[in-house]
C-alpha cells in the first residue's frame, strides 16, 4: 500500500520572521560591522547561515564602538536601544510588528494606571524585552496573586489560544477592573491549528524547527495531543528509520522561524529514505 507524507498547509517563516531576515541580509551589502543582538531568530542553522554572511550575534554592547546594531525579532530593553544610541550605532529594528504592538500596549496599558500581566514565558527574549510587568505561565500562577485594583492583560505571541482564556479567565476573580488584549500572532495561531489538524489525519507527525523556539515547541504539544506520535526535530538528519515503520501517513510541519531550506531537507529525506512514500501537499 503506498505511503503518503503531508505538509501542513501553514508552516514555516511568518511574516515578521521573513522580514527580519530580509532586512538583516539587505544590511549586509553595506559592507560595514554588523552586529545582531542576541540571535535574530530562534533557529541555530539560519543563524549560523547569517553569521557566514558578516551577521555576527553579541549578547551585550560593550566593546562595540562603531558599526550596525540589528535589534532581533523579538524586540530588546528599551535600555539596550538607548544604550547604542549613546554610542552612536545606526540601529535597524527587525523587531516583529505583532511583538511591537505588545510593546506598544504595555506602554499604553501602565501610563493608564494599569498593572500589566502578559501571559508567556518568563525567560523568553519577548518577555525580557519588556519593562516592569508580571508574567503569568499558566493558571495556577494567578492562584498564588493577591487581589488588584487595575490589570491590563496581554499575551506573548506564541502562545496558545487555550492557555490565554484560561489564565484571563482565572484573573476576572483577582481584580474589580480588567482589561484584555488578545496579542496572540495571528500567523501563530494558523499554524497551530493547521498542524493539529494534520495530526488528527496522521500516524506520525515531525515538527521542525529550533530547539530553543517557543513556538515550535508549542506546535510538538499540540500535536502530541492529538494522540499523534510526535517527534520534534531540528533538522532532516535527526529522523530515525525506526519512527517511520509501519506509519502509512506522516505530517510535517515547521515553526514560524524554521526556514523553507529545512523543511525541504526534510521532505526529501522523508521521500528518498522510502521509495513507498508519495508527497501529496
Amino acid at each position: 500500500m503506498s505511503k503518503k507524507v503531508e505538509l501542513a498547509k501553514y508552516s514555516g517563516f511568518c511574516f515578521g520572521v521573513r522580514r527580519a531576515t530580509m532586512l538583516a541580509q539587505n544590511a549586509v551589502k553595506s559592507r560595514k560591522a554588523i552586529y545582531s543582538l542576541g540571535p535574530l531568530i530562534h533557529n541555530r542553522q539560519e543563524v549560523e547561515r547569517l553569521k557566514k554572511k558578516g551577521i555576527h550575534v553579541v549578547e551585550n554592547l560593550s566593546g562595540i564602538k562603531s558599526g550596525t546594531v540589528i535589534i532581533r525579532s523579538h524586540g530588546v530593553h528599551p535600555r539596550l536601544v538607548k544604550t547604542a544610541k549613546k554610542k552612536g550605532l545606526s540601529i535597524i529594528d527587525a523587531t516583529c510588528p505583532f511583538v511591537k504592538k505588545v510593546q506598544e500596549l504595555t506602554t499604553l496599558l501602565q501610563k493608564e494606571g494599569y498593572e500589566v500581566i502578559v501571559v508567556g514565558e518568563k525567560d523568553h527574549p519577548e518577555i525580557l524585552a519588556l519593562p516592569e510587568v508580571k508574567v503569568v505561565e499558566k493558571v495556577s500562577d494567578v492562584e498564588k496573586m493577591r487581589r488588584r485594583k487595575k490589570l491590563g492583560v496581554l499575551s506573548q505571541t506564541t502562545q496558545t489560544v487555550e492557555n490565554f482564556n484560561e489564565v484571563v479567565s482565572a484573573l476576572v476573580k483577582k481584580t474589580s477592573e480588567l482589561r484584555v488584549f488578545n496579542t496572540i500572532c495571528e500567523e501563530t495561531a494558523r499554524r497551530q491549528k493547521s498542524a493539529y489538524e494534520l495530526a488528527n489525519r496522521c500516524d506520525l507527525m515531525l515538527v521542525a524547527g529550533g530547539y530553543n523556539s517557543a513556538n515550535t515547541q508549542r506546535l510538538a504539544e499540540i500535536c502530541k495531543r492529538s494522540g499523534t506520535e510526535t517527534h520534534h526535530i531540528e533538522t532532516a538528519d535527526e529522523i530515525k528509520p525506526s519512527w517511520l515503520k509501519g506509519k502509512k501517513k506522516v505530517g510535517v510541519t515547521a515553526g514560524t522561524s524554521t526556514p523553507n531550506w529545512i523543511i525541504r531537507e526534510v521532505m526529501r529525506k522523508l521521500l528518498s529514505g522510502d521509495s513507498s512514500y508519495d508527497k501529496i501537499c
